[in-house]
């Protein structure tokens, strides 16, 4: 069993306001629930930049890299516009 967590940053210039960057964070988090994992919004108070944790529970790392893959696809057709980063580590 691997359980996997990780971090998501994300770089938004064109969010001018808390409210601006929570509905860019909601939208993302509701995509990700699609993928059976856990997410929590943790970013500071800064409108500009996100910080998602996500936690997940796979077979083996090739599930777990399986579903790496499925959350970077998804960000890159859906959420192109701005950038990211994605820190993944296995336990």
């Amino acid at each position: 069993m691997i359980i996997a967590q990780g971090f998501l940053r994300l770089e938004l210039p064109e969010a001018h306001s808390l409210k601006g960057r929570r509905q860019v964070v909601n939208s993302l988090k509701d995509r990700l629930k699609a993928f059976n994992l856990s997410v929590l919004d943790i970013s500071s108070s800064y409108p500009k930049e996100a910080e998602i944790a996500l936690a997940w529970l796979a077979h083996d790392p090739r599930q777990s890299a399986q579903i790496r893959q499925s959350i970077e696809r998804l960000l890159e057709r859906r959420f192109s516009e701005y950038l990211w980063e994605l820190e993944v580590e296995e336990l």
